[in-house]
């Protein structure tokens, strides 16, 4: 105790004779005080040299999970946006007149064309919750005189999601299906024309310039299909969220009620030589969806871009056979053929003790192969993920024989 109290006694006497040499440097008193009380409470040990003890954390927080509820805020899988063009700028009236040239003549330049509104496809995109309910293109610039013509307008773009649909009036206008795709919703108006573009030798004086033409109005129709290669098709509670994160790298909301997945998710299942098959979760589809009830048409929709279908059978139902045949019923009401495209039959939680007896009654009344699984223990996982790579093979030679362009991820 009697070093450390010497130690300190020492150094407060180095810090003031410290501090009384920069004041008399300085030429003033001022800073004396201050320098005197920081040199006694770095004596008596109040401040450390270590800035690390005192500094603030700069360690990242991590984010918080966003609640399934939350999400339906942010996922719009439709939107009406109406939309109008850029109206074309005005043509200038003017005459030349110049020193020694008083009437040179007509020299007003066109106006600039409207800006057009465009809708392209950036994959970066998730959801169509970004794309406003109106839009306006820009005008173009009236023109000038010494025949200057105005500046054409920009151009408008309305980003979407690959796979968005455009209709008007129920039609089908646009298929946004490829990364970059661009379609002219709405075209600018043309500029209007100077007196310069009149000029003729019947008429060397014109006093007539036109207005711009405005741009196209239209009301369109944006629709969201999920672009998938593999669709899992299930009743409510079935487990396909839950199977869906053990397959890929998704973490959709699991729980142990009805209707818990609000909006389809997409999830992508990798392989070791880097092909990569992007499996869609759909909401659950009750009996009568094809006449909208339950979530109905707005998700029916979503498996129509689905290349091959996984059904999700729950093992835990004493008939899953009928989830089958009722699943299939609904597609093919709601499209005509939707229900043979190339599938997998996934019988999901098979740790359940009455599942041994349910899977061998479903196996006897169903001719294709059930694959049973369990996404809360993992057992079987490899060969459904193995037998969805056979499916994703299957549709890759498909368009290659066809002349298609397969949809990669």
């Amino acid at each position: 105790m009697m070093l450390n109290s010497q130690g300190s006694i020492v150094r407060r006497w180095i810090l003031q004779e410290a501090v009384r040499l920069y004041s008399k440097v300085l030429g003033s008193g001022r800073l004396a005080p201050a320098l005197s009380v920081w040199a006694s409470r770095c004596a008596l040990g109040h401040f450390s040299t270590s800035r690390s003890q005192y500094a603030k954390s700069r360690a990242l927080k991590p984010k918080k999970a966003i609640s399934e509820k939350k999400l339906t805020r942010y996922f719009v899988d439709h939107r009406r946006v109406n939309l109008t063009a850029g109206s074309g700028g005005k043509g200038a009236c003017t005459f030349l007149s110049e020193p020694r040239k008083e009437f040179g003549g007509p020299d007003g330049g066109n106006g600039g064309d409207g800006g057009d509104v465009v809708i392209k496809v950036d994959q970066q995109v998730k959801s169509l919750a970004l794309v406003f309910p109106l839009y306006r293109g820009t005008d173009g610039d009236p023109g000038g005189k010494k025949n200057c013509y105005g500046r054409n307008a920009e151009t408008t773009y309305i980003r979407v999601p690959l796979g968005t649909i455009v209709k008007e009036n129920g039609k089908v206008v646009a298929d946004l299906s490829t990364q970059g795709q661009e379609y002219v919703a709405a075209y600018g108006g043309a500029g209007g024309k100077g007196n310069r573009f009149f000029l003729s030798n019947e008429n060397r004086a014109p006093m007539t310039a036109t207005p711009g033409e405005p741009g196209q109005q239209r009301i369109l129709h944006l629709e969201l299909r999920t672009m998938a290669h593999a669709g899992m098709v299930g009743f409510p509670n079935a487990g396909k969220s839950s199977l869906l994160r053990a397959i890929s790298n998704a973490k959709p909301a699991v729980a142990a009620y009805p209707f818990t997945t609000l909006n389809p998710h997409v999830g992508i299942v990798k392989y070791q030589d880097h092909e990569q098959v992007a499996v869609a979760d759909i909401p659950g589809i009750i009996r009568g969806a094809h006449v909208n009830r339950g979530l109905g048409i707005s998700f029916l929709r979503h498996i129509e871009r689905c290349r091959f279908l996984l059904f999700v059978l729950d093992l835990s139902d004493p008939e899953p056979w009928a989830q089958l045949q009722d699943l299939r019923f609904e597609l093919e009401q709601y499209e005509p053929g939707l229900s043979e495209r190339p599938q997998a039959i996934v019988a999901n939680k098979a740790d359940l003790p009455e599942a041994l007896a349910n899977l061998a009654a479903l196996r006897s009344r169903v001719a294709q192969r059930v694959i049973p699984v369990s996404a809360l223990t993992g057992e079987n996982i490899g060969e459904l993920i193995l037998h969805l790579r056979e499916l994703y093979d299957g549709y890759l030679l498909t368009e290659e024989r066809t002349g298609g362009q397969p949809v990669r991820w």
